[in-house]
């Protein structure tokens, strides 16, 4: 009987050690996500920078050779190929975004509505240069092919620079909550 009632507060002793620790790391994933913003935009924010980065880098590439005589329409074509993955991957997570908009802080939702508009003429750009090669193979030689993969360029160059400035700022502001919560000022 008396090792029973030792176990009995042994495993009570355990429960409530572990029930503490599972309320500290809950509170401790809070702390270090800020409060009102969502994790999961947050996590797609992130994978839109990384398609981002991609986009910008293959749009330089593309914008480099236009006009490049030594260069074959499928090296243009391939290329403007994985441009168009690369928007359609984003523009894929663009929606996942918009499905979770609701549950956004509002510089979230306000990065989702300044993201769209520049991925949408960015695929209009690509759709342009694409239409322009499926016209004749040689249309990469043509100023108008040019303007099309320098314009490209800048737009894929401002997404990634606006969507790292907003997941950036997502990194700050759990930065600066975990210190609000850290210097215990929150209270006051």
């Amino acid at each position: 009987m008396k090792n029973w009632k030792r176990t009995s507060t042994y495993l009570s002793l355990a429960t409530l050690l572990v029930s503490g620790c599972l309320l500290t790391i809950s509170a401790v994933r809070a702390a270090d996500f800020p409060s009102g913003s969502s994790l999961e935009v947050n996590q797609l924010l992130s994978d839109v920078k990384a398609e981002a980065i991609a986009l910008e880098n293959d749009c330089d590439q593309l914008a480099q050779w236009a006009g490049n005589r030594r260069l074959s329409w499928e090296s243009h074509s391939e290329k403007l190929n994985l441009i168009r993955e690369h928007v359609n991957k984003a523009g894929r997570l663009l929606s996942d975004l918009h499905a979770v908009r609701d549950t956004a802080s509002p510089w979230q939702q306000q990065a989702i509505d300044r993201i769209y508009p520049l991925l949408k003429e960015l695929a209009g750009n690509t759709e342009g240069m694409i239409n322009l090669l499926n016209d004749t193979s040689h249309a990469y030689r043509f100023p108008e092919y040019r303007d099309y993969a320098k314009a490209g360029y800048k737009l894929a160059e401002n997404i990634k620079a606006l969507v790292s400035d907003y997941v950036e700022y997502g990194e700050h502001e759990a930065e600066y909550r975990r210190l609000q919560e850290k210097l215990d000022l929150t209270s006051s």
